[in-house]
């Protein structure tokens, strides 16, 4: 009975969030714990339990999970220590495993440590050794280093974004790993690096023209020798030197074939790399469009704060939009989420029903946000534990309070949650269809969500450390000449090829 051992590490950060993430931004689980939690929710290890579990000839040992709670900025040096720290130590304290699967991000990065994923893979070969598989899932956000490629035997990322297969990517590469563990594939990989850094509609996979790589990739996964590929476009907030977009395709011992299309999804890309960019709006014009909205009726706006996106390591307490609309005297009513535990800290002294005057914003990235003052009653508070509408994860926002300041209902929590759907104002009683405006801090999200309904979403050229407008961020540590950030970039597709030596276990009998 082959044993498959489990892991987690997972977190994405923006370099440029002057607030650095710590332990306590982590929901560290081990043992039964750890799967319990996992079986209940539709994510990546979720899938991957789904497939190990279906089989009775496949034991499952889970090690340890630290699963951000939410993105943020770069990881301080001690929490990291700590966290590599515990997730080695659940590797050596483990029963003997026959095979690994680790569920890895792949745009973390710490103070001390550009690449954590590659260094927790790199540890973990000197613990196990080198012939136990080790098969990881990635965000197509992740940051595909050399080092994670020599330390594990394949990769599988997502297909989708906005993301809906986390679970589906679990079964690929838990179905990818029973392939190895049973002698019946010998995976190499392909990558090819491009030097761009997208964003905008146009990745939206189900509609836009990056979903021909990602279809071009699932066929080169699903044709003859084909075991996984993809595309990460990396998470342009995250500036680390191996920062940039890469194609990689993982074949059963066929590097020729790996390079052929590895190379080919990068071609198409880059045919299509100029379109991937956002237009956006000043906070001028953003304010002009939504009184001519309100006032010709057409229902609630949607006003994209991308650049304080926390799913994509921003700090969440942007009030640049807030601050317009006061300064332009906005009729409408507005809903908006912002980060601010002093002032969620006043509501709770007031209770419900109480008066406050206070400010809010810029209490964790000062550079860029000052305070707004405001006076408003406080209509409800709450812990801030909730579920995602999404997939069912766990979130925790910290005390937070719902505070009424004229038309503007403010939803205030003590820490950044994700923002990629509507469950955090649900959890606190707020229906976005119920206002004229809803600040929505995610570049994009389900259609459901907000583009579906909304009149008509505006992406705001605001300030934060998640700024579409890639060039204004001061990148310095990624490969240069790079698209959008340098003119005239030019590209020549060369793949690297990785696969690794080990001894070919004998096939067992599971399916």
């Amino acid at each position: 009975m082959p044993r498959i051992l489990i892991a987690e590490c997972k977190q994405e950060v923006s370099t440029f969030n002057p607030h650095h993430s710590g332990y306590e931004d982590f929901a560290v689980r081990r043992g039964e714990d750890f799967l319990n939690y996992h079986r209940g929710v539709r994510n990546e290890v979720g899938g991957a339990l789904s497939v190990f579990e279906s089989l009775s000839g496949v034991a499952v040992a889970p090690a340890y999970s630290a699963f951000f709670i939410t993105s943020g900025g770069t990881l301080a040096a001690a929490a990291w220590r700590r966290i590599a720290g515990e997730f080695l130590e659940g590797i050596r304290s483990a029963p003997p495993a026959d095979g690994v699967y680790f569920c890895m991000h792949g745009a973390m990065a710490s103070e001390d440590e550009h690449d954590p994923e590659g260094y927790l893979l790199a540890e973990t070969r000197k613990i196990l050794g080198e012939d136990i598989p080790i098969v990881v899932s990635l965000d197509l956000h992740g940051i595909l280093t050399d080092r994670m490629l020599e330390h594990s035997d394949a990769i599988v990322a997502y297909h989708t974004y906005p993301h809906v297969d986390f679970y589906e990517t679990g079964q690929r590469a838990a179905r990818l790993l029973l392939r190895v563990l049973d002698g019946n594939a010998k995976p190499v990989t392909a990558k090819v690096p491009v030097p761009a850094l997208v964003r905008g509609d146009q990745l939206i996979t189900a509609t836009g023209l990056f979903g021909q790589c990602i279809r071009k990739a699932a066929a080169a996964e699903q044709g003859p020798g084909g075991l996984s590929a993809g595309m990460f476009i990396g998470n342009p907030f995250t500036d680390v030197p191996s920062l940039q977009t890469y194609s990689f395709v993982v074949t059963d011992n066929d590097p020729a074939g790996a390079e052929r299309d590895a190379i080919q999804i990068a071609e198409l890309f880059w045919t299509h790399h100029e379109a991937m960019q956002v237009p956006l709006i000043s906070l001028d014009d953003m304010a002009r469009l939504a009184a001519e909205s309100h006032a010709s009726r057409e229902g609630t706006i949607g006003l994209i704060d991308a650049a304080d996106a926390t799913s994509s390591g921003a700090s969440g307490d942007s009030n640049a939009i807030l601050r317009k609309l006061l300064e332009a005297r906005y009729p409408g009513r507005v809903l908006l989420p912002v980060v601010d535990a002093p002032a969620v800290r006043l509501a709770f002294e007031a209770g419900i029903g109480g008066r406050i005057s206070t400010s809010v914003g810029g209490t964790l990235d000062s550079r860029r946000f000052e305070p707004c003052p405001i006076s408003g009653t406080v209509r409800l508070l709450s812990d801030g534990r909730f579920r995602s509408e999404s997939f069912g994860e766990e979130w925790f926002a910290g005390p937070t309070a719902v505070i009424e300041a004229g038309h503007y209902t403010l939803v205030a929590s003590s820490r950044a949650v994700n923002l990629y759907d509507r469950s955090f104002f649900y959890a606190h009683g707020q229906d976005p269809k119920r206002y004229d405006a809803v600040v929505v801090k995610s570049p994009h999200c389900q259609r459901h969500m907000y583009a579906d309904w909304c009149a008509r979403l505006l992406h705001v050229d605001a300030p934060g450390s998640s700024s579409a407008n890639l060039p204004s961020l001061g990148h310095t540590l990624c490969p240069r000449p790079i698209f959008p950030l340098d003119p005239n970039v030019a590209f020549v597709p060369v793949a690297k090829l990785f696969q690794r030596a080990r001894h070919r276990r004998p096939p067992s009998n599971h399916p």
